[in-house]
């Protein structure tokens, strides 16, 4: 992947040309690790209930899966919810389980078409059984 190559897909003037002519491809990184931070101040800022700002990280999520696979980066680890996310308020918490396992319904096919690998670490021993059912389904199509 190079410059020309992002330059077929990202369009004329847009964010990501001017970005492209700033990259040097021959130094990209094999690993890139994003830690999942802000959905709930983002939604607050714009007066929006908190679920609403962890349906647009979603957004997010498949912007950078999808950059990362187009830029041919190997690992992409997205940190998504830490042990002091259980402490939230329980129907959030349900929500946020609720987008988990909406995503990766949505989602396994284009991850599976970019052969992309789904493979959660950390303990999913506090996750209800049908969140843990969804992510082992997914790490089995993925081969994760």
């Amino acid at each position: 992947m190079g410059l020309h190559d992002v330059l077929a897909w990202a369009p004329a003037g847009s964010v990501e040309a001017g970005l492209a002519r700033q990259v040097d491809f021959e130094r990209l990184p094999a690993h890139i690790a994003v830690i999942m931070d802000g959905n709930g101040r983002w939604a607050a800022r714009r007066r929006l209930p908190r679920v609403e700002g962890h349906r647009a990280g979603i957004d997010s999520v498949r912007e950078t899966v999808e950059l990362s696979a187009r830029l041919g980066i190997e690992v992409l680890t997205l940190y998504a919810f830490s042990v002091d996310n259980w402490k939230r308020p329980p129907a959030e918490v349900r929500g946020l389980m609720g987008l988990l396992k909406r995503y990766l319904r949505l989602e396994i096919a284009t991850l599976m078409a970019n052969d992309i690998r789904l493979k959660v670490i950390g303990s999913e021993a506090e996750l209800a059984p049908d969140v843990r059912m969804e992510l082992d389904a997914a790490q089995e199509r993925t081969g994760g």
